[in-house]
């Protein structure tokens, strides 16, 4: 039997660099050593005449050496003298490799011959034994040549090893020389893009745009023999995660021509021109790969309105890569096969001679999915997880409306984690629903001590809004109640499952505000006191109540007026209106908040039984379901179908065999799973 290969040896390694630096640093360090070895002058200590003449007298001396051209005399001692204590003080900072073969002093003389004549009436003085003779020596002072000529080396050293590294050939991180250059990733037959449009899901009218762009590019002459022009540019809007880039990649792997990727932040640089030197160099690669596509992510990084927050008299380099921009793609021919691709999630701040025809001929939206595109992200997603029988991809489309793709594929990673953490051989529905609810409300905080008054503060808070919820017409359907604290604050939550809608009555949207506001109309009437728990309820009330007054139009004081500006920027404090409309928007504010609080306060007193039902029910379960508030209260008096209900079957019925045990209904069925979407049809509450 063949043996199994090595998996670390398939794994190929990366290919290993050079470490020039290090190389260099280490013949620095040997150049110094190497200097200061042989540089022995510069090691010895000073001393003067008289000392000079008492260690000769003395016989501490063992070598005189005359240095010509230098004016300096080196005197080494004997072994002996350099035990002296004397010396050894003198000498104990002296480098250690010339501490003991010497020289060890050093003396400076005026001239040679004035030095040798008195070195030879010196020794005629001292005893035969005790002479030394003088010895010259012809040395270069290293020490003096690198002094003078050193630093003008470094520099031409310094500047040629920059040199490399501007050139691109010392590594990454200094091509200062390329910075004009595209960074553009080019991907084509060799380097090719494995996605396709068989792994985009739920952007069926969006494939659709795309994928005539890549006939196109395949069989341009279809289209221009009738006359027709290839167009020039397409734009992806929509919000994010919901699949732009995704898309963008699938076109690469379907066009089979080359295709260049790059972000908008990629033009960005702190040198001026770099931008627009980059546009043009993309653009001529282009051109010589053409046909082809430019895919340019999150454009409004160089796409922004020009004129918008600069400074008078001051340049903007956004502006001039912009303008390039423009013009390249105004510039080459209409048959030149370059198509342009871009992606943003804010195209309310876009130029608009960005947008204008003939540039970006088409804008193709990307919104977040409906329950359909969900059930077909979903399967996408589910491919390579291994899941239990009972896992149905329609269920879990209903269970999360408002999810975006990128929070569908987190959904079905957390469900898969969790399942392996539980040690099970398959993930099923309650993986799931784990899973919806970790993206949802966070991680479960198991270990959070709670006091029981706090603990019963949040049950009659989210059983005010279960009971609201569930006696107001257009209130959402309730899936599910919890007291578990999940997140950094929340304590307990409440979950909705929306009816998938574009356009809000007025009624509606009083339902919706009435019931948010159930939780803390149902602590003011059970302990006649309220908490800080209300505060993500208020936020979203006051939220609507100032976009139903000033945004919508919905209010008769105020008429049929929006003050909603789309190209507004965030930090205009100017108001579109005088002070005193915004005093009557405030008082209709307050005046809308008010009435829905007294309204749900009264519908909470006339059900104060159930309130007390669903409270107790959650003190004692912690999680409660729909089915089990029909099980307490009651069905609810109003008899109208989920969106699950009108997708799953056209008469809103479904198999009993189908239905968990305790569920009697569809939309039991599908609470008793429960989750709620991320888009304000949930309550996380921070009590």
């Amino acid at each position: 039997m063949a043996e199994k290969p090595n998996r670390k040896n398939l794994i190929p390694k990366p290919p290993q660099r050079n470490n020039y630096q290090a190389y260099i640093i280490v013949a620095l360090l040997i150049l110094i050593f190497g200097v200061l070895w042989l540089s022995k002058s510069s090691s010895t200590e000073p001393i003067n005449y008289l000392r000079f003449e008492e260690l000769l007298r003395e016989g501490k001396v063992k070598q005189v050496t005359l240095i010509k051209g230098q004016d300096l005399v080196e005197i080494t001692l004997t072994p002996e003298a350099i035990n002296d204590p004397e010396n050894q003080n003198r000498l104990q900072d002296r480098k250690m490799f010339t501490a003991s073969q010497g020289p060890h002093y050093r003396l400076k003389i005026i001239s040679e011959e004035v030095f040798a004549q008195e070195y030879r009436e010196l020794m005629d003085q001292l005893p035969r034994e005790q002479q030394i003779a003088l010895e010259a020596e012809e040395r270069s002072d290293l020490t003096s040549l690198i002094t003078s000529w050193g630093f003008l080396f470094l520099i031409l050293f310094g500047f040629w090893f920059l040199m490399r590294r501007m050139t691109g050939t010392g590594g990454p991180g200094g091509q200062i020389f390329n910075i004009g250059k595209s960074k553009a990733a080019l991907f084509d037959a060799e380097n090719k893009v494995k996605i396709t449009f068989n792994d985009v899901a739920g952007l069926d009218e969006a494939k659709e745009e795309i994928r005539e762009i890549v006939e196109f590019l395949k069989n341009p002459g279809k289209f221009t023999k009738l006359g027709g022009k290839i167009p020039k540019g397409a734009l992806l809007v929509g919000p994010p995660g919901t699949g732009k880039t995704l898309l963008a990649k699938a076109v690469a792997g379907e066009a089979g021509v080359p295709f260049f990727s790059l972000s908008g932040s990629d033009f960005v640089e702190m040198f001026v021109g770099v931008g627009a030197a980059r546009v043009r160099d993309l653009f001529k690669q282009a051109k010589e790969k053409a046909p082809c596509i430019i895919f340019i992510d999150e454009i409004d990084a160089i796409g922004r309105s020009r004129g918008r927050g600069a400074m008078p008299g001051s340049n903007d380099e956004r502006e001039n890569t912009l303008n390039s921009l423009l013009v390249e793609m105004d510039g080459f021919a209409t048959d030149s096969g370059v198509i342009i691709l871009a992606a943003t999630n804010r195209p309310d701040i876009l130029d608009s001679a960005l947008l204008r025809p003939g540039r970006f001929d088409r804008q193709i939206s990307i919104d977040k999915p409906d329950i359909v595109g969900r059930e077909a992200i979903f399967k996408v997603h589910l491919k390579p997880i291994k899941l239990s029988s009972e896992v149905d991809p329609k269920k879990l489309s209903a269970q999360t409306p408002g999810f975006a793709g990128a929070e569908i594929a987190n959904v079905c990673n957390e469900a898969a984690l969790i399942a392996a953490r539980r040690d099970k051989k398959a993930v099923d529905m309650q993986d799931f629903q784990d899973a919806v609810d970790r993206v949802i409300g966070g991680l479960e905080k198991k270990n959070k001590i709670i006091s029981p008054e706090e603990k019963k503060i949040v049950a009659y808070h989210e059983a005010g809004h279960a009971v609201a919820g569930w006696f107001l017409e257009h209130a959402d359907p309730l899936v599910k109640v919890s007291i578990v604290p999940r997140g950094v604050a929340a304590l307990g939550y409440a979950q909705y499952l929306p009816k998938e809608q574009f356009l809000y009555q007025t009624e509606q949207l009083f339902d919706e505000m009435c019931m948010t506001l159930g939780g803390r109309a149902a602590e003011d009437i059970v302990f006649e006191k309220i908490s800080t728990g209300a505060l993500s309820d208020l936020e979203r009330v006051t939220k609507m109540a100032y976009s139903i007054v000033s945004v919508y139009g919905m209010n008769d004081k105020i008429g049929n007026v929006s003050f909603y500006d789309a190209k507004q920027s965030e930090y205009n404090f100017n108001k579109p209106y005088s002070e005193a409309t915004a005093k009557i928007i405030d008082e209709e504010v307050k005046y809308i908040i008010e009435k829905a609080y007294v309204a749900v306060k009264q519908l909470l007193l006339s059900k104060r039984d159930k309130l007390e039902i669903i409270a107790q029910e959650l003190l004692k379960k912690e999680i409660i379901y729909q089915y089990d508030l029909e099980r307490l209260i009651g069905k609810r008096p109003f008899d109208k179908q989920t969106t699950y209900q009108q997708y799953i079957t056209p008469n809103g019925e479904m198999a009993k065999e189908n239905m968990p045990p305790d569920a009697t209904t569809v939309e039991e069925r599908v609470g008793s799973d429960g989750d709620v979407p991320p888009n304000g049809s949930r309550e996380n509450d921070s009590l």
